[in-house]
């Protein structure tokens, strides 16, 4: 399956997953898509038959609250049977609303607090290098989580080590839970802030599939990298499109009629 297709299946699933759970943040789920789809669909190592294979990439979704995104992927890819994406965030169910690992395949770490994704993917990735393996690691982090302490100590252990098999993407879609960023705290500059840091910085459209396919799948020779995808909260859905509202809302009623439409009028 290519990127496009997934990134729709991942988009559609998120509406209904959200719409029957009564679930929470498809802004964030929608923003996030395309970043998820490119790293399955042309990026990542994997083998769905063989989820904890040794020579495996490994993705961490720091902004868990995006999880939903996640487990479509997941399903779609054949981790697990996607029928199974209707029991999202009910009782019961082994998909959380926040992402888990617990009992799901494909899923390396539960999270959801925000600010400890990246400290244990670099763990991965430092511990990956001293084993001499190849494996690359993906930590997928929101631009509020930026305003974590913890975020900037393991940016400035990343480069002092030269952990250079660690990528970060930045869903930089300038809203964080309540407001935008810039009200809540200013970010200023992340290519700048990460150039400093001393990481490899490449700043891309985070819809356009190409761009970040070919930032992706950039190996800086000793410096760890930073992918700044601009994005659009809600990308996909007019109405929910830079939207500070549907980052908790559901879709329900005729939000989620005219979501459907719009989804599956883009796919024509």
């Amino acid at each position: 399956m290519n990127s496009i297709e997934l990134a729709y299946r991942i988009r559609r699933h998120g509406i209904e997953m959200t719409h029957i759970s009564h679930g929470s943040h498809i802004g964030s789920i929608l923003s996030v898509t395309d970043i998820v789809a490119v790293l399955y669909a042309d990026v990542m190592k994997y083998d769905v038959k063989k989820p904890e294979w040794d020579g495996r990439d490994k993705l961490i979704l720091s902004k868990g609250h995006a999880g939903a995104a996640i487990y479509a992927a997941l399903a779609e890819v054949g981790f697990f049977d996607v029928s199974e994406l209707k029991t999202h965030y009910s009782d019961g169910s082994r998909l959380s609303g926040h992402v888990s690992h617990k009992g799901v395949p494909g899923v390396e770490l539960s999270t959801g607090s925000l600010g400890h994704g990246l400290g244990v993917g670099l763990g991965m990735a430092f511990a990956a290098k001293k084993d001499n393996k190849n494996n690359r690691v993906f930590v997928v982090m929101g631009d509020g989580e930026c305003d974590e302490g913890s975020v900037w100590e393991a940016v400035l252990f990343a480069n002092h080590y030269r952990v250079n098999n660690l990528t970060l993407v930045i869903d930089h879609n300038k809203i964080q839970s309540l407001d935008y960023c810039e009200k809540t705290i200013e970010l200023l500059s992340l290519a700048d802030k990460f150039k400093v840091f001393g990481w490899n910085v490449i700043e891309i459209d985070g819809h356009n599939h190409s761009q970040l396919k070919k930032a992706l799948l950039v190996i800086d020779k000793e410096k760890p990298t930073c992918v700044i995808a601009n994005t659009v909260k809600g990308k996909g859905v007019s109405f929910m499109e830079n939207q500070v509202l549907w980052h908790y809302r559901d879709p329900q009623g005729e939000f989620y009629d005219d979501a459907v439409k719009e989804l599956e009028a883009s796919k024509r």
